[in-house]
């Protein structure tokens, strides 16, 4: 098992626009929504946690990213470049 610390930190993103519900297609349309375009926004964090490496491993797979993304194996083992 790997002995180094893992964090998932959870956000939330509020948008508020006018005449239309707001679509998106990735986080940089939000920013750009918020910073330079016609809407209202607020971001929080909701929360943070630290994760062993199998629950690393787990939280990586669940978003579709690969367990090597933290150099993992699929049980949360460091592995050896």
């Amino acid at each position: 098992m790997s002995k180094r610390n893992f964090y998932k930190t959870v956000i939330q993103v509020e948008v508020l626009c006018e005449e239309s519900p707001f679509e998106w297609d990735d986080l940089n349309s939000v920013a750009y929504a918020i910073n330079s375009g016609e809407c209202s926004g607020s971001v929080r964090e909701i929360s943070t946690n630290r994760l062993t490496g199998a629950e690393a491993a787990k939280a990586l797979q669940a978003q579709g990213s690969g367990t090597e993304f933290f150099r993992l194996d699929a049980d949360g083992n460091d592995v050896e470049d």
